[in-house]
């Protein structure tokens, strides 16, 4: 569920995929190196969907403005970046080659139907592994990850959020090393709020 606040963010970006399988975590790992790595104003709440599924519908109704960093089944080079509005990916049945890819389209479609649905952004990169077993990002993808942050920052700047840098960078080799970490060792900026708050 989002998170309760006083005053409660109208955006949330969401990280989508599976860290276990090498590049199917880009999206997580993406949301994570977002929240230790920038402020925005307005504020906006980051979270580790992992393979959120149909919990997903929480978050498409309880926000103005969603943005979903995932990987993209396109016919294309691994490292090609996509940012596409929720009816677009709708319409690319190619998309939906792993689990969460589907459940990510079957939830667009339902809340495209209701009246309550937030304005959506899929910012997308097409992978090299999904196959393999393996808490990591091949080079290809490690090569184009800052062009991939940079596309979800670009969307929250269209869409009226100033985003900053924090001085004291964390890179993405440490973010991915804080995964392979036994859960009690994580850094503790990671929190459970209902869904993975980053």
């Amino acid at each position: 569920m989002p998170k309760q606040t006083a005053v409660m963010p109208e955006a949330v970006i969401i990280g989508v995929g599976n860290i276990l399988l090498k590049d199917e975590g880009v999206g997580i790992y993406a949301a994570k190196y977002i929240a230790e790595n920038f402020l925005f104003s307005p504020s906006i709440d980051i979270i580790d969907g992992g393979t959120i599924g149909y919990r997903l519908i929480n978050y498409l109704q309880g926000y103005d403005k969603v943005f979903i960093l995932d990987t993209i089944s396109a016919d294309d080079e691994p490292g090609s970046i996509y940012s596409m509005p929720s009816e677009a990916l709708m319409g690319m049945g190619h998309y939906r080659r792993t689990a969460h890819e589907v459940e990510v389209v079957e939830m667009l479609e339902i809340c495209s139907l209701t009246e309550t649905m937030a304005e959506v952004n899929v910012i997308g990169i097409v992978p090299e592994d999904i196959k393999n077993v393996g808490i990591d990002l091949t080079d290809k993808l490690k090569n184009h990850f800052d062009a991939f942050v940079g596309a979800a920052i670009n969307e929250l700047k269209k869409a009226g959020f100033k985003a900053r840098r924090k001085r004291n960078k964390r890179s993405l080799d440490a973010i991915i090393q804080s995964y392979n970490l036994p859960h009690a060792q994580r850094p503790s900026a990671r929190r459970e709020v209902s869904e993975q708050l980053i």
